[in-house]
C-alpha cells in the first residue's frame, strides 16, 4: 500500500513502460535501483507526530494574544498546511486498511471520489506550504527594511486578504493538478512555481543577512552593544533561513523527481531515481515534523506558550 495519493499518481511517468523499467534495473545497477521498502508504520508514526506538533503550534498561537499578529498568523497557516499533509496521510492509511481488510466495502466510483478528495487536500497543502514560506519571508523582509512603516504596510486586513488568497489559489491549483496530473504543462507550472518561490526567498534572505552583517559591523566599529530590535531581526532571519533549508532538503528530491519525469521519462538512470519515490515521501512528511520544532525552539514567546498548552495551564 502506498501513501500520499496525489504524489503516488506522479510516482512514474505514464510513458515509462514495464520494459523500460526492466532495462533501467539492469542497466543502472540491478539491486541498487530496487528503491527502498519503507514500512507503512513509519508513515503512520510520522503523520501522528506531525499532526500533534502542528496542532500544538496552532493552539499556542490562538491562546496567546501576544502572538496575534500577521507574522504569527502566517506561521499558524503554515502549521495548518502541514497538518493537512498529516491528516490526509492518516486518512488515506485508514481508508486503505479498511478496504484491504474488508471492513469497509464501497463501490469503485465512491473510492475514486474519496481518493480525489485526499488528492486535493495534499496538493493544497503542498502549494500553500510553499506559498506561506514565501509570505513569511516577505513579512520578515518588511519588518527589517521598513520597520517604522511595518504596521501601516502589513495591516491585519491585508494579512487576512493574503491568507485567503493563498488558500483560494491553493485549492484551485490543486483541483487543476489532480484533473490534469499527466500533463507536462501542469508539471512544468508546479516546478516553475517551486523555483520562483525558492529564488524569491533566497534573494530576500541574502539581502537581509547583508544588512544584518553591515549593521553588526557598524556596531562593532563604534563599540556599542547591539540593539534588541536588530538582534531579533537577525534571529528571525536565521530562523527563516533554517526553514528554507529544511524545506529545500525535504521537498527538493520530489521536485527533482517531477523535473526528471518531464525531461527524461525513459532514461534508465531517471527511472532508477523514480524507484526511490517512497523516500521522497518520507522527506516530505519529515518537513511537517521539523517545522514546529524550529518554531518552538527559536521563538521564546511561542515556546513558553507551548509549555502552557502542554501542561494545560489555561
Amino acid at each position: 500500500m502506498s501513501t500520499l495519493a496525489p504524489l503516488r499518481l506522479l510516482r512514474e511517468p505514464s510513458n515509462a513502460s514495464e520494459g523500460n523499467q526492466s532495462n533501467a534495473t539492469v542497466g543502472a545497477g540491478g539491486g541498487w535501483c530496487q528503491g527502498l521498502d519503507i514500512p507503512n508504520e513509519l508513515f503512520l508514526a510520522l503523520g501522528l507526530v506531525s499532526l500533534v506538533e502542528n496542532l500544538l503550534v496552532v493552539a499556542a498561537i490562538l491562546k496567546n494574544r501576544n502572538l496575534h499578529s500577521p507574522t504569527y498568523y502566517f506561521i499558524c497557516c503554515l502549521a495548518v498546511s502541514d497538518m493537512l499533509v498529516s491528516i490526509s496521510n492518516l486518512a488515506e492509511m485508514l481508508f486503505m486498511l479498511l478496504l484491504e481488510h474488508g471492513v469497509l466495502v464501497m463501490r469503485p466510483t465512491i473510492v475514486r471520489h474519496m481518493d480525489s478528495v485526499i488528492d486535493m487536500l495534499i496538493c493544497s497543502s503542498v502549494v500553500s506550504s510553499l506559498s506561506f514560506l514565501g509570505v513569511i519571508a516577505v513579512d520578515r523582509y518588511i519588518t527589517i527594511f521598513y520597520a517604522l512603516r511595518y504596521h501601516s504596510i502589513m495591516t491585519l486586513q491585508r494579512a487576512v486578504v493574503t491568507m485567503a488568497s493563498v488558500w483560494l489559489a491553493s485549492t484551485v491549483s490543486s483541483t487543476v493538478l489532480i484533473t490534469y496530473y499527466r500533463s507536462s504543462t501542469i508539471l512544468l507550472c508546479l516546478i516553475g512555481f517551486f523555483l520562483f518561490m525558492l529564488v524569491l526567498m533566497l534573494v530576500l534572505y541574502i539581502h537581509m543577512f547583508a544588512l544584518a552583517r553591515h549593521h553588526l559591523h557598524s556596531i562593532s566599529s563604534q563599540q556599542k552593544p547591539p540593539t534588541a530590535h536588530r538582534g531579533g531581526s537577525l534571529k528571525g532571519a536565521v530562523t527563516l533561513t533554517i526553514l528554507l533549508g529544511v524545506f529545500f532538503i525535504c521537498w527538493g528530491p520530489f521536485f527533482l523527481h517531477l523535473i526528471l519525469i518531464v525531461t527524461c521519462p525513459t532514461n534508465p538512470f531517471c527511472i532508477c531515481f523514480f524507484s526511490y519515490f517512497n523516500l521522497f515521501l518520507i522527506l516530505i512528511i519529515c518537513n511537517s515534523v521539523i517545522d514546529p520544532l524550529i518554531y518552538a525552539f527559536r521563538s521564546q514567546e511561542l515556546r513558553r506558550t507551548l509549555r502552557e498548552v502542554v501542561t494545560c495551564s489555561w
